[in-house]
């Protein structure tokens, strides 16, 4: 083999050796892009269809939850929303009393509310002062939070200054009627009336993080609070 021989079978050599470098590059950046493309899609049907995380922006569900939780919302129970389309896939159940849920503020869908369910489909709810009743019964509520001072005139029993279930009303079918733990700072089904089944995203169930933003620290003895 000649001078010229070897270095055309040397160039060759590199060659190939170059070629099959970039493949292995090209092979790394695939498997990463692969990897980045799959998480992606598994976060997005995650958030969409089974778990979301929300943050409490004002104290209307006081004590229960404070402003500055981060809680996480089971969107499974009930059935979650598929993207783009007005269907729902089946939940495991249906909402229920005492359920804490979030969904679509009625009077503005782009925003979302947390409360309290108090009435569900059929049932006839009154709100007298703070007693609420409840087919005629009178609910019992250690989660509220009652305040005097300012606003107490609204716990006399005769106090009524809501638009809705002053009188005995009927929750409607596919309806739900709710309010916040902390009744004398709560927007709530009081003022706007009833919750759409299909506009509920799901059920609070965990307290996964807690800042107090006024005092800068962690509330460290709220983290990985179950919520009922």
């Amino acid at each position: 083999m000649d001078v010229r021989e070897r270095e055309v079978h040397k160039t060759d050599e590199v060659t190939t050796e170059h070629v099959a470098a970039a493949r292995r590059r090209k092979s790394v950046v695939r498997e990463y892009a692969e990897a980045i493309a799959i998480a992606i899609l598994l976060a997005l049907v995650i958030r969409t269809l089974i778990i979301q995380a929300f943050t409490i922006p004002s104290g209307s569900m006081m004590d229960t939850l404070l402003v500055g939780d981060y809680i996480l919302v089971n969107k499974f129970l009930y059935g979650p929303e598929l993207p783009l389309t007005d269907h729902r896939l089946p939940g495991l159940r249906h909402p229920t009393r005492g359920d804490i849920i979030v969904f679509k503020y009625p009077q503005d869908e782009k925003r979302d509310f947390i409360k309290r369910i108090i009435g569900t489909p059929g049932d006839t709810v009154q709100v007298r002062g703070d007693q609420v009743f409840v087919n005629g019964q009178a609910l019992v509520e250690p989660y509220v939070r009652r305040l005097d001072g300012a606003f107490g005139d609204r716990a006399q029993p005769t106090y009524c200054g809501y638009a809705y279930a002053c009188e005995p009303t009927v929750v409607p079918s596919d309806s739900y009627f709710v309010m916040g733990d902390n009744r004398n700072n709560s927007q709530d089904s009081r003022y706007w009336g009833f919750v759409r089944k299909d506009k509920i995203k799901g059920k609070a169930f965990l307290i996964y993080w807690s800042w107090d933003s006024d005092r800068h620290w962690l509330r460290w003895w709220r983290l990985a609070r179950y919520i009922p």
